[in-house]
């Protein structure tokens, strides 16, 4: 038998003393704050590491042309030293119509947004909650349509598009005429229904009980009043998540609008950029406006970057 009492670790009924216990509890709180030290350590690289362009965009679009080439190969790059001014900024402006450009993007990425959500839901709803023949092979033909790229269908869009009836105001006069090509309509409309969103509305859906469905159709309401009334308020982390998933690709669209708009004061702000690249680039106006177009980007995800976190989080484990 051990002769526990030569043992000040230990109590007589040989479990641990009160003082190894303590030894214990604040060794595993070092082992923590030492694993938390690292972690926190390895997030700061990898953060100063992703901010470097965005460092580096903002310093350069201070200066002029000759010292931004000077310092490129130098730290000097990234911090604002030297001949600094507002000077590309104002040279933007002179350029290019920049608010008109950033409320373009405003009004079309919202537009979509607003509409991509409350078609891709109703989509979803359809798809995960109501029982109707062919609704797999339906949901199999939309995720079909992910591995198209959009480059191979943007032709006949264009030629589609420019098929599609309309009605336009001319001299106080309301007509009927044909062609998308050029207005707000034709940045939105093709970009409302999303096959991923739909997939993701489907599959969240899909984890919500039915038998809150049951419950209703059995109160009297409708398919209509259960989206509207049940699923859409226990659904918050997937439109969250479906809004900021959207709000990026409708935001820098390029090639699209490149293709149907060649009216100025309809494009958005990454058509712009290409006013920047005609004969002699101003890679000091090209900072410039890149920061301004950066900027509300930034704000949005700065202002919902919980909601962000949180929506991504909660999808991920319920979808």
């Amino acid at each position: 038998m051990t002769d526990t009492r030569s043992r000040p670790d230990t109590r007589s009924d040989g479990r641990p003393a009160a003082s190894a216990r303590y030894r214990t509890d604040a060794s595993e709180k070092r082992r923590r704050r030492t694993g938390k030290i690292f972690l926190y350590a390895a997030m700061s690289v990898f953060a100063v590491i992703f901010l470097f362009p965005l460092v580096f965009m903002f310093v350069s679009s201070l200066k002029p042309d000759a010292q931004i080439l000077q310092d490129i190969d130098s730290p000097m790059a990234f911090l604002p030293v030297g001949d600094i001014s507002l000077d590309n900024y104002f040279g933007v402006f002179d350029r290019v119509p920049v608010a008109q450009f950033l409320f373009n993007s405003v009004l079309v990425t919202v537009l979509t947004v607003g509409l991509g959500l409350i078609v891709n839901s109703m989509a979803g709803f359809a798809l995960s909650r109501l029982a109707w023949r062919g609704r797999f092979v339906v949901l199999a033909l939309i995720i079909a349509t992910l591995i198209v790229p959009f480059e191979t269908i943007a032709v006949p869009m264009v030629y589609w598009v420019a098929q599609l009836p309309t009605l336009v105001i001319e001299g106080g006069v309301l007509k009927y005429d044909f062609g998308w090509l050029n207005t707000y309509e034709v940045q939105i409309v093709p970009f409302i229904a999303n096959a991923f969103s739909i997939f993701l509305f489907t599959q969240y859906f899909s984890t919500i009980p039915k038998s809150l469905d049951e419950a209703a159709r059995i109160d009297g309401a409708g398919w209509f009043t259960i989206y509207r009334r049940i699923i859409v308020p226990l659904s918050g982390p997937a439109f969250a998540t479906v809004a900021i998933l959207t709000f990026l690709p409708a935001w820098n669209q390029y090639l699209w609008p490149l293709m149907v708009v060649q009216r100025e004061e309809l494009r958005p702000v990454m058509v712009g950029m290409q006013y920047f690249f005609q004969l002699n680039t101003a890679w000091g106006e090209v900072m410039a406006y890149t920061s301004l177009i950066t900027l509300p980007v930034l704000i949005v995800f700065l202002v919902f970057q919980r909601a962000f976190v949180s929506s991504i989080a909660a999808s991920g484990v319920k979808g």
